[in-house]
């Protein structure tokens, strides 16, 4: 095989240690490869550093082993062209492997330009992505609050969620501390409904009748405790991404307009995705990227059924999570198109056909900075007219109704 880099290295970094391999060619084409063992401390990452550059190195590789790469792809990416690679991809020889031996793999895999790195964007939005995934396991962990809430109700025979329809609205909080307060009356409690809600007084009264005790009370208190805290490190988390999303502001606003998705939601999938679409050669590219589409499963000239593939599961959530919200929008090309592969395919893997096309949309949104055009509920009647009145005028001969079709009148002209 052919060399392509004289100077690469290999890393094999783990929890403790990082193995080098160092690959080199001389004047005379020989090869040689050198392997040291360093620490995962900041000084000895340091050393590395400094070793690399003593060697002449150019590119270094290395696996995306959890998050142990980070720290050293952080203090190496300014000095040399790092290619983090898939571990799937250079799997070594089964009873073989070693520490010392997935080094050596990897650089020689690198020294012939056998290795294809993976994407890492710059650190602006890595930083940005790492607050927006902190503010999503924050959100479920709320849900999660919210859930054990309802349990403990459930618990004291207290049917508040069967009447209203957020118990952790403004009125359903005031209930709930009222009753951690020790507020035992139903009337009481029902009259700290607001608003719309004080229509359902009289039902109110039935479902606050319980049987709390001190325990129950104790519980509530915490939780509610527990959720106005989550509740206050997303507003901080939230207001930290205000500020540094400066630069991806414009591309938010393009991606907010879209069916199904809202701020929160826009900030989330351009904190994945980044905005410049140059490092996606298509939208294709960009989708396999995600894991929002069908890998490829063919052999001897068959084509099998196959899963979508493996990608971010931040990204996927964020988009299915739109792509739900974009099937209740009326009138969208997205609800159109929902409803002709649900039937067919079932509602999972038509969220996922929406959060594809929603994918696609981004990308020429992002790459052409156009705004979005929704193309309509009648899109898909529009591309075969022909197939669908031949569709209704057989129905309604099935029926026994004799059908005559005219042409529509053309307008005259002005």
């Amino acid at each position: 095989m052919d060399i392509i880099y004289t100077s690469c290295c290999g890393l094999d970094v783990h929890k403790r240690t990082i193995q080098a391999c160092v690959r080199r060619m001389d004047k005379s084409g020989k090869i040689h490869h050198e392997v040291r063992t360093f620490s995962t401390m900041t000084g000895d990452i340091l050393a590395l550093a400094d070793w690399l550059g003593a060697q002449e190195v150019t590119h270094v590789a290395m696996e995306s082993t959890g998050v142990y790469w980070k720290p050293v792809y952080n203090i190496l990416e300014g000095d040399f062209t790092i290619l983090l690679v898939n571990a799937r991809h250079v799997k070594n020889v089964p009873g073989r492997k070693t520490d010392v031996k997935d080094c050596q793999w990897l650089a020689q895999l690198l020294q012939c330009g056998l290795l294809k790195g993976s994407f890492i964007p710059d650190r602006p939005q890595r930083e940005l992505r790492d607050l927006t995934r902190h503010r999503s396991q924050l959100v479920a962990e709320r849900t999660a609050v919210a859930n054990r809430i309802h349990k403990v109700l459930e618990d004291t025979n207290i049917k508040l969620g069967s009447v209203a329809t957020d118990i952790l609205g403004t009125s359903g909080r005031e209930m709930i501390r009222a009753l951690i307060a020790g507020e035992k009356d139903a009337e009481k409690l029902a009259d700290l409904a607001r608003k719309r809600l004080r229509e359902k007084i009289p039902e109110l009264r039935l479902a606050l009748q319980g049987h709390i005790t001190d325990h129950h009370r104790f519980v509530l208190g915490e939780l509610m405790d527990h959720i106005e805290y989550l509740e206050r490190q997303i507003d901080r988390f939230s207001a930290r991404i205000e500020e540094i999303c400066q630069p991806f502001r414009k591309a938010i606003e393009a991606v907010a307009q879209m069916p199904g998705f809202e701020k929160r939601s826009a900030e989330n999938v351009i904190a994945e995705i980044g905005i410049n679409m140059g490092q996606f050669p298509s939208a294709g590219h960009l989708a396999s990227w995600a894991g929002m589409c069908p890998g490829n499963n063919k052999s001897g000239e068959k084509s099998k059924s196959s899963k979508t593939t493996k990608g971010s599961r931040w990204l996927r959530c964020a988009l299915t999570q739109a792509a739900w919200a974009a099937t209740h929008k009326k009138g969208s090309y997205f609800q159109a198109k929902y409803r002709r592969l649900v039937g067919r395919r079932g509602k999972k893997r038509a969220l996922v056909a929406i959060g594809h096309s929603m994918l696609v949309a981004i990308y020429h949104i992002l790459k052409f900075q156009v705004e979005y055009q929704d193309l309509g509920s009648d899109f898909f009647d529009k591309l075969n007219s022909e197939k669908l009145v031949k569709h209704h005028v057989n129905k309604l001969k099935s029926l026994g109704y004799n059908v005559t079709l005219t042409e529509p009148q053309q307008q005259e002209a002005a």
